[in-house]
């Protein structure tokens, strides 16, 4: 019989890609292995994603900030010139028109910035007097004006911010930091999301930190910031370690089974899912305990101010996380929407 008349070009390629698949699930749990056993190297570019990367990252790590709402730029580090010439005039139909969803109407009117504005630093960086701390670091930040937008609305703005796009179903950037460069711990997520006030005000919702249309495995991991860092991560009671791994690894088993006969690589995520919280078991623990902290430390970040506590308990946590590898940490801070009395 001639086996290359009976295979067609379809009937080729599926079965190649089958059978690469079985060599990239292989080369996964021989790595998840090795992480159990603690033989495994914390970055090694060679190995598949999410371990290793598509390229040799400068930066190793990522702490970004998002405040939701807040003051303006306008009144913090971002004067206008022309706004200040303009004061008090109605605002320009064109700019009017450049909104892709217009929420400023009527006799709408410019109002320039009541905040006095100060060089600081070598670099002569421009801060409000609201910011005369953050200016005395001028010359260690990187200040980007150049960004616009032309949504003024708070859901589409998050998610154009995030994600690149106003609509749902992009990759976050966290996702695409993680899916550039891997990730560096093996016992933690690559790509962790830290709310404050349960995230309230965050208004594009889970989208924010959603992988989009790359695999699973590449979503933000949402931690507290206070008991349980995942809630359902610890074992129920009277079920013991050696009782769970072996849940685990039949479960592994039929999981790598079902790949074999589908392709699909969701199933690799979903393998590397049930490992990877498998080892947060030991490390989330330790990771979020601030008790290691000295009160100086604990102080520095506001943790001794009531206002303050729940922010800083997630900056410091987000310091932490980058001390053992985590990738890409993305901290959300809410709700502020003022429209009145901005003095205050």
């Amino acid at each position: 019989m001639d086996v290359f008349a009976a295979l067609n070009r379809r009937s080729l390629l599926q079965h190649s890609a089958f059978g690469l698949g079985s060599i990239a699930l292989s080369q996964l749990l021989a790595q998840e292995e090795a992480a159990r056993s603690g033989t495994a190297s914390p970055l090694i570019s060679t190995t598949p994603l999410p371990n290793g990367t598509h390229f040799q990252p400068r930066a190793r790590n990522v702490i970004f900030i998002f405040m939701s709402g807040g003051p303006s730029h306008l009144d913090l580090f971002d004067p206008k010139p022309q706004l200040t010439r303009f004061h008090g005039q109605p605002v320009p139909d064109s700019f009017l028109q450049s909104l892709a969803d217009p929420v400023i109407k009527g006799d709408a009117r410019c109002f320039s910035s009541p905040r006095k504005f100060l060089q600081y630093g070598q670099s002569g960086m421009q801060f409000s007097d609201y910011l005369p701390n953050l200016g005395r670091c001028a010359d260690d930040l990187c200040m980007i004006r150049s960004m616009y937008t032309t949504s003024s609305n708070h859901d589409p703005g998050q998610l154009l911010m995030q994600c690149g796009s106003v609509l749902f179903g992009h990759p976050c950037m966290g996702s695409w930091v993680t899916y550039g460069l891997g990730s560096e711990s093996q016992n933690l997520p690559g790509f962790v999301v830290l709310l404050s006030n349960s995230g309230e005000g965050v208004d594009g919702g889970t989208a924010l930190w959603s992988n989009g249309f790359l695999p699973s495995n590449y979503r933000g991991v949402t931690f507290r910031n206070e008991g349980d860092p995942i809630l359902h991560l610890s074992s129920p009671q009277g079920v013991t370690e050696a009782m769970q791994r072996h849940r685990i690894d039949t479960v592994r088993q039929m999981n790598a089974a079902h790949f074999e006969r589908t392709g699909d690589p969701e199933i690799n995520a979903r393998i590397k899912a049930y490992e990877l919280a498998w080892r947060m078991q030991s490390a989330a623990p330790e990771l979020v305990d601030l008790a290691q902290e000295t009160q100086a430390t604990k102080n520095m970040y506001g943790l001794n101010d009531e206002a303050t506590r729940p922010f800083g308990s997630n900056c410091l946590l987000a310091r932490r996380m980058v001390e053992r590898g985590v990738r890409f940490v993305q901290l959300y801070h809410s709700t502020w929407d003022d429209h009145s009395d901005l003095n205050n």
